[in-house]
This record gives C-alpha cells, sequence and structure tokens, in this order.
C-alpha cells in the first residue's frame, strides 16, 4: 500500500521538473512543431506524469477477465447470478473494511463545518446506533460502545445505510486531494472552514474555492494573470473515490492473481482462497479459521479455550489472513455495500466489459451565460440529469436515467399495449415490472450486498453469491469499503 508521502514526493519531483525546463531543449509537438511549456511559444503546458499515484488506504488491483458469478449451488433458487465470463478493468480497493475510527473522523469533520448552521447534515451522516438491539437478545453493550469506545476503533462501521457509505467516499476525496495541496505548497492548513468554503475539488476545478492559498501555480500563458489553480490536466489531484461496482469487488475478492499460470486458471475458487474449507492449509496455522462466520446455529465464535474465529460480532478490519490482492475479510466480517442497483437478470443483460447497472447520466448545472453555476450551501457544485433533447442525437445513451435498462423499461414489458401508458416515467415502470410490495422487494432503491458477515454461515462468504438491500436500510452486519478509478495504464509501476 502506497502511503501519501510517496504521492506528495512524487508530485514534487513532477513540479521541480516543470520549473527546470527553461535549463532543457524545449519539448515539441510532433504534430505541429511548437514548443510545449514555452510562453515565447504560446504557453502550451504538458505537464511531467508517469502514472497515477496510489491513494490513501488503497490497494492496486490489476484488471483481466475472469468468470463473474455463482461457484456453488443455487440453494435459494434464484437463478440469479448465472456464470458468465466478463471483464473488469484495473481499478483500486480499500486494503480493509472502513473502520468506526475513519468514520469518528468524517463525523466530527461533518460537525466543525456544518454543525451550527446545518446541524440536520450532520444528523444525516449518524451511523444507526440501535442496530445492535434484538427483541430476545442482550445487544444493549453494543448499541453503547460500539461506535465511539476506543476498544471498537479497529472495527468496521456498521449501521451505515448506502447513501452513507457514498457521502463518506465523497468527503474522502475532498480531504485527500486538499492534504495533496497542502504538501504541494499551494494551499494553507485552514482549520477554520465552515459551510459553503470548505474545500470541494470539484468545486476548486470549477474556480468556485479560494481558501489560504500559499502559492499558486505559475501561468505559461502570455495573457494570462501569471499564476494559476491546479487543472485536471496537471495530472496531480486524484480521482473520486467511490464504492466498488458488483463486479470489481468480485473480482478482487476472488484474487486470482495468485492463482493462475500465465493466463490458465489453475482452481476456480469457491472461496478467496484455494480449496473448499473454511480453513487455511498453512501447516503452522491447522485449525485456524481464514474469516469471521457463524459456523452454525448458535456458534458464532467456538468453544473456550479453542475459539475458532474468536469473534462473536465483528473482529477487527485487520483480522485473518488477507488475499492474493493482499484484501483483509473480502469473505467475512461484514457484507458490503457496493453500487448496483439490483435486478435478478442483470446477468443476462449487462455489457461484458465493466459490467454494472445504476448509471443515471448527470451534468453539470450552468447560468445563462453558460458557466459552472454558483456552487450549492455545503460547497458542492450543482448537478442535474441530461436531457432528452441533450441526448437525441446519440447512439450509445438515449436517456438520464438506464438504472431499468433491458429490465423495467418500457421496452421490456410483455404487455405491448402497455408501452404508451406513462411515457418516460421510470418509476412506473419499475412498478408495472416488479409490483414492488406485492411480488418482489425489488425497486430502484435496493442494491446489491456482496460477501458474508459475522452473522452469516459460510455459503454467503462465496465471493459470487449477492443479495439486495433497500439502500436506506442500515444493518448490524453491513459495512463498506471505498474503490477508485485507474486512470490510464492497466498496469502498476510498467
Amino acid at each position: 500500500m502506497v502511503k501519501l508521502g510517496r504521492i506528495t514526493n512524487g508530485l514534487a519531483i513532477a513540479m521541480m521538473a516543470l520549473a527546470l525546463f527553461s535549463c532543457k531543449k524545449a519539448e515539441q509537438s510532433s504534430t505541429t512543431g511548437w514548443n510545449y511549456n514555452d510562453p515565447e511559444w504560446g504557453g502550451f503546458e504538458v505537464a511531467p506524469f508517469e502514472e497515477q499515484e496510489t491513494g490513501p488506504g488503497l490497494v492496486f488491483i490489476e484488471g483481466g477477465t475472469f468468470v463473474m458469478g455463482r461457484t456453488e449451488q443455487d440453494v435459494m433458487y434464484e437463478w440469479n447470478n448465472v456464470p458468465r465470463r466478463v471483464t473488469v478493468s484495473s481499478f483500486y480497493i480499500d486494503e480493509t473494511e472502513v473502520r468506526n475510527l475513519d468514520y469518528l473522523e468524517y463525523l466530527y469533520w461533518m460537525q466543525r463545518i456544518y454543525g451550527t448552521d446545518y446541524p440536520e447534515y450532520v444528523k444525516k451522516a449518524q451511523p444507526d446506533e440501535m442496530v445492535w438491539r434484538t427483541p430476545l437478545g442482550f445487544n444493549e453493550p453494543m448499541v453503547e460502545n460500539y461506535l465511539r469506545h476506543p476498544a471498537y476503533r479497529e472495527y468496521p462501521v456498521v449501521g451505515v445505510t448506502w447513501q452513507q457509505a457514498n457521502d463518506y467516499c465523497a468527503w474522502r476525496t475532498d480531504r485527500v486531494n486538499e492534504r495533496i495541496l497542502i504538501d504541494m505548497g499551494v494551499l494553507e492548513v485552514d482549520p477554520d472552514q465552515t459551510n459553503e468554503n470548505n474545500f470541494n475539488t470539484e468545486a476548486y476545478l470549477a474556480g468556485q474555492y479560494e481558501g489560504l492559498v500559499r502559492e499558486d501555480l505559475t501561468d505559461l500563458n502570455p495573457s494570462g494573470a501569471g499564476t494559476r489553480k491546479v487543472r485536471m490536466e496537471d495530472g496531480i489531484l486524484l480521482p473520486k473515490y467511490r464504492l466498488p461496482t458488483e463486479a470489481e469487488w468480485e473480482y478482487a475478492s476472488l484474487g486470482l492473481i495468485g492463482n493462475t499460470i500465465y493466463e490458465r486458471v489453475i482452481e476456480r475458487r469457491i472461496y478467496p482462497w484455494n480449496g473448499h474449507i473454511t480453513r487455511t492449509d498453512d501447516k503452522n496455522a491447522y485449525g485456524d479459521f481464514m474469516a469471521n462466520f457463524k459456523r452454525c446455529r448458535g456458534d458464532y465464535m467456538g468453544v473456550a479455550g479453542n475459539l475458532n474465529d474468536a469473534a462473536q460480532y465483528t473482529a477487527p478490519v485487520l483480522a485473518y489472513w488477507p488475499n492474493d490482492y493482499g484484501l483483509y475479510n473480502m469473505a467475512g466480517n461484514v457484507a458490503e455495500w457496493v453500487q448496483d442497483i439490483y435486478r435478478p437478470l442483470t446477468v443476462n443483460d449487462a455489457s461484458d466489459l465493466n459490467p454494472f447497472r445504476g448509471n443515471v447520466y448527470k451534468t453539470k448545472e450552468t447560468d445563462s451565460d453558460g458557466f459552472i453555476a454558483e456552487k450549492d450551501s455545503l460547497g458542492r457544485i450543482k448537478y442535474r440529469d441530461v436531457t432528452v433533447e441533450e441526448t437525441a442525437n446519440r447512439r450509445n445513451y438515449r436517456k438520464a436515467n438506464n438504472n431499468n435498462y433491458l429490465d423495467g423499461d418500457y421496452a421490456s414489458l410483455i404487455d405491448i399495449s402497455d408501452w404508451n401508458a406513462v411515457p418516460g416515467d421510470s418509476v412506473a415502470t419499475t412498478v408495472q415490472m416488479y409490483e414492488y410490495g406485492k411480488t418482489s422487494m425489488i425497486d430502484d432503491r435496493v442494491r446489491v450486498i456482496k460477501g458474508g458477515s459475522w452473522k452469516d454461515q459460510a455459503y454467503w462468504m462465496s465471493p459470487g453469491n449477492r443479495r439486495f438491500m433497500d439502500q436506506n436500510t442500515p444493518t448490524d452486519w453491513i459495512g463498506f469499503r471505498c474503490a477508485m478509478t485507474r486512470v490510464g495504464s492497466s498496469f502498476s509501476g510498467k
């Protein structure tokens, strides 16, 4: 795992290289012959860049093809995850599940920035600590202690909804990028940020965040102001932290990188390790469990003096062995939210390259002059769905909301007479397809859950299995980890 120091050191070297450009022969465009980074030739800048740095907490996952889907008997008889071959692009994912300590840092920041004027947003971020309660079980100590007591700081946060997990990812993006600009010397540390004046990556790139500026970059444009903000073209700021897609999570969990010879998969894994057993094949650890799960009814951690997974509830996020990608607890401990909207037949409809259901295409709001609209009261850039008029001449997509594409839109209805009943109403089409609350629990708020938990038996630890839950439902057995898109090469360090 690469720490933030490596990022800032690499950026410092890159900016020094740009500053020393005048001492070297000018680099020229291969298509026009004009000099790059030369004010006398117009000042078009080409920043030094080798590859994307690894953000704090992340592990690089080299992509590739794999057989996505169930690897054992479909005991639920749902037929919602038929094996099929897909390809996943390289990406990054957290080494561990997000900890209580990480989420408490987020809550502290929310209180400090918004607590005075927007307490409702602080309350909105709070996990549901009552999820531990059960009518016929004594779990009140977990209600009182789990999130906040230091004994549990290294344990995975639970009680968070899908939306709360997404909000955490967005917050983490901004804190990491702000730290990068501070370490570069572009910004000063500003502990007095409040409300809309907090650092937001998109607002900064749009020129709507000033902050405590130490020293902006030199602008080589001869008609410019002499200095400028960091731009996307500089390759300095990292892409967004986000939830992984279902395909990314499953691919990372299987860890096939340690189970192949050239392009031949040695064994199709049921769990994130070789073999069908739930115990390690390391001779020095025979009998030790590989994950935190419920062995059978009433057995959450084994017998005193010889505990199996040694955790009646959750366990620390670095407990047990990592898989071949170096990822911890991709089988048990807590199940995890992923991005995808659940549909039983997505396996038949989704793309074979980075399959995903949940695209709602948006664009930044603009003012009457065509400039990006003023940021909102929380300091964020405002977005809206793309319109039908904006997509009229496109061939790759025709509408903003594609949650129901091929599985709930009017083109999917069996009764053709209903096609024009409520044109363009995605909610109505989903109701017609699934009759939410009557014949199914599926609608556009239902998200996929991957992996097993401390509360599950071994069946759910297989990465190929999938479940679903309403995105606004917190539980004591679902957590999450963040991911990040890899830009550029599929290789790391090459």
